[in-house]
């Protein structure tokens, strides 16, 4: 029995309709698909062609800031006190470097890397962003870059470059005017960066941070230059396309005299202090010295711990500028401002009397004079002549403590002068009004008549930089005619080589007597003549005034005498001095303090006796006058003195690749018309914690229950003879 298959239809034509609908979805997808693809294609190289094609070039070429040579600075007559060298460095990009450990170990192979080293680099890779290229050596020698570039296959991320290096030829000389240059930190970047300067400072990775080299930074920078260079794949330079090339720093010529700065601070030798001339004709510096000083050549890699906790811990404190924010009573060197004042108002008169019997009483408190004997009679020359303090007691009582304020600060007490560098301290020239800014205790903000005797004589509230007396002082001999000091005194264009000079801003004159203000300075000359500083100025071929002080860095009891031998030297007084000359057209004004030493004759005015005897005559000490000068041991000059013009200039530091690779970075504190007298012939060369701005450290005033510290930036809670001296500061 045979079985039959039922017959099956297929429906042809329906599945051909499914086939075409299904070709055509999948046309219609496929030609989605490129439709999308041709609009991306479209928007890729057509609206976006410009913008594309300028990121494709800037993969293939890079655009590289190339840093300016950093200006040179100068003496008033050429010689170079700060320049540039090269020098190769071994610098590291973290972000390319997979192990960085490693890596640093390998090189230790090849180059000299030791653990200061390596803290430097981790303190810079810290402060500084992983992609930045870092040093982790520098001033590499000759051999030492041959031994990597031979290796340099095994180390991508790591690279040499020739860097500029600032030196300072001279190392501690001046250190204090020049300033150094450092790291740039990230306070100073940022500020850079919110700055219209940002743009120039594209590479740039230091900065000047004292000084000069701060206070003219923009001028020293020089304008910054950019080059093309097309890169492989993997970053490398290829070639160089173009370039535009940098501007370099401009030169800055100072007002000073380096060889005048290095007698002055020869003449120092290890004792503490400052001294500061001007010109008053025009307030260019002709001297500028704070004494110990530092070498700035230890700042310009980064300085190491060791020499940085040196400076910053010592007694001596090398690393404050004395001339510019130490701050000093000025003893008796005060007085010819307040007989200039007591003229001014009338108070008194050139003739009138004063009776010195040696001691002021007022209240139940005695003002004592010089030991236990009087003056006699004293008029205005006598009173500065031979320094009477009872006098001044006097004359302080007369006239009130905001009389004298009002008469002595526009001589420049109590506020900036405006020389063109930073950091600069107003001092204290007290009144009621700022007894009560200074005080938060009602009763310690109440002026006490008594506080206003000692003020007379140049102590008590009164707390002054050597660049303010200095600057007094100038304004005083020139009649009233008042310039702001600068320190430098032209700057030249380096493509060019034309000088701008820098003139000193003219402040409006004091409106000053001529027959007071001579009154004042026939006192002054009769200092030299017949008074305190006369065996100092023995001999001398010109005219001269000035003013010896004696001021107490510590206060002494009522009935105790001052014994300078049984008083730990940093408790001692301080010398000062006050000079001009020629007293008939005074060229040149200053003030010098040494510190702790004593009577002012003995060693503030032989310093300054010199330095009028190098401005006005040409003449520089012998060897054996400088070793006295040091020790405080000579009056007028002895020996045969040279000729400045024959004296060699100061002998150079060490030569730059004798300079040792910096250590673990510590940031320091951020602590000019008529030529002015100088000997022909100079020849020129080619080539952190803050710092306090008070005065100089007393020791600890503790250790001697004797004596109290006086006030120095903020004075102790006052009383009613909180600072009178019992015994009263030698002339």
């Amino acid at each position: 029995m045979s079985t039959r298959h039922p017959i099956e239809l297929r429906d042809t034509q329906g599945e051909l309709r499914r086939f075409h609908r299904r070709v055509v979805v999948a046309g219609l997808a496929v030609l989605f698909g490129f439709s999308l693809l041709g609009l991306r294609l479209h928007w890729l190289q057509v609206v976006r062609h410009e913008d594309l094609a300028t990121q494709a070039e800037a993969n293939r070429i890079s655009v590289l800031p190339i840093v300016p040579n950093r200006g040179l600075i100068v003496d008033r007559n050429g010689v170079v006190l700060a320049n540039n060298y090269a020098a190769h460095t071994l610098e590291i990009t973290p972000n390319k470097i997979k192990d960085l450990e490693a890596t640093i170990d390998a090189l230790a192979e090849l180059v000299e890397i030791t653990p200061v080293h390596r803290r430097r680099f981790k303190r810079l890779m810290a402060d500084g962003k992983r992609f930045e290229s870092l040093p982790i050596r520098s001033k590499l020698s000759d051999e030492e870059v041959a031994r990597f570039t031979a290796q340099r296959f095994r180390f991508p991320g790591v690279d040499i470059k020739a860097r500029l290096f600032r030196h300072y030829p001279y190392g501690e000389l001046a250190s204090h005017v020049l300033g150094y240059i450092g790291r740039i930190n990230r306070n100073e970047q940022a500020a850079i960066e919110d700055s219209e300067d940002a743009a120039n400072y594209q590479g740039t990775e230091y900065i000047g941070k004292l000084g000069v080299e701060q206070r003219y930074e923009r001028e020293l920078h020089g304008l910054t230059g950019f080059e093309q260079v097309e890169t492989s794949a993997s970053g490398r330079p290829v070639r160089r396309l173009s370039a535009s090339p940098p501007t370099p720093g401009q030169t800055i010529r100072l007002s000073i005299d380096i060889k005048l700065q290095a007698l002055v601070e020869q003449m120092f030798g290890e004792r503490r202090g400052a001294l500061v001339a001007i010109d008053p004709r025009n307030g260019e510096v002709l001297a500028f010295v704070s004494k110990p000083t530092f070498d700035p050549n230890l700042f310009v890699d980064g300085i190491d711990v060791e020499n940085w906790k040196a400076l910053n811990e010592s007694i001596d404190k090398p690393l404050l500028n004395r001339a510019l924010r130490g701050t000093y009573p000025p003893g008796s060197t005060f007085k010819p401002f307040m007989a200039m004042a007591a003229l001014n108002t009338g108070k008194r008169t050139p003739g009138q009397i004063t009776m010195d019997n040696g001691s002021f009483v007022f209240g139940n408190h005695v003002f004592r004079s010089h030991g236990d004997h009087g003056l006699g009679a004293v008029d205005l020359y006598r009173s500065i002549v031979k320094s009477s303090n009872v006098y001044y007691y006097q004359l302080a009582n007369d006239m009130g403590v905001d009389l004298m304020h009002a008469q002595l600060e526009p001589f420049g007490f109590g506020r900036k002068t405006g020389i063109d560098l930073q950091g600069e301290v107003t001092g204290v020239l007290p009144s009621t009004a700022w007894k009560r800014a200074t005080y938060k205790r009602p009763e310690h903000q109440r002026w006490y008549a008594g506080e206003t005797i000692s003020l007379g004589i140049g102590q008590g509230y009164n707390n002054f930089t050597m660049l303010q007396l200095a600057y007094a002082m100038s304004t005083l001999v020139s009649g009233g005619q008042r310039h702001e000091p600068r320190i430098v005194r032209e700057i030249e264009d380096p493509v060019h080589h034309r000088r701008v000079s820098v003139p000193g801003t003219e402040l409006p004159a004091l409106p000053l007597r001529t027959e007071h203000v001579a009154a004042v300075l026939r006192g002054l000359q009769g200092v030299t003549l017949e008074g305190t500083a006369t065996r100092v100025f023995a001999g001398a071929t010109y005219t001269s005034g000035g003013k010896t002080g004696t001021a107490q860095a510590v206060g002494i009891r009522q009935n105790e005498k001052y014994n300078k031998a049984r008083i730990d030297e940093y408790l001692r007084d301080h010398s000062l001095y006050t000079a001009f000359a020629p007293v008939e057209a005074p060229q040149v004004a200053l003030a010098v303090i040494v510190e702790n030493a004593g009577f002012g004759a003995e060693a503030a005015a032989p310093i300054a006796r010199r330095v009028l005897d190098y401005l006005l005559t040409g003449q520089y000490p012998s060897e054996d006058d400088l070793a006295l000068v040091r020790e405080g041991r000579v009056a007028a000059p002895i020996g045969t003195p040279r000729q400045a013009a024959e004296v060699p200039l100061p002998a150079l530091g060490p030569a730059p690749e004798q300079s040792v690779a910096g250590g673990p970075t510590a940031e320091a504190p951020a602590a000019s018309a008529t030529a002015g007298p100088s000997p022909a012939g100079a020849s020129a060369v080619d080539a952190v914690p803050a710092v306090p701005p008070v005065a100089p450290p007393a020791s600890a005033a503790a250790s001697s229950p004797a004596r109290a510290p006086l006030p120095a930036s903020r004075p102790a809670a006052p009383g009613p003879f909180p600072t009178a001296p019992a015994s009263a500061p030698r002339r």
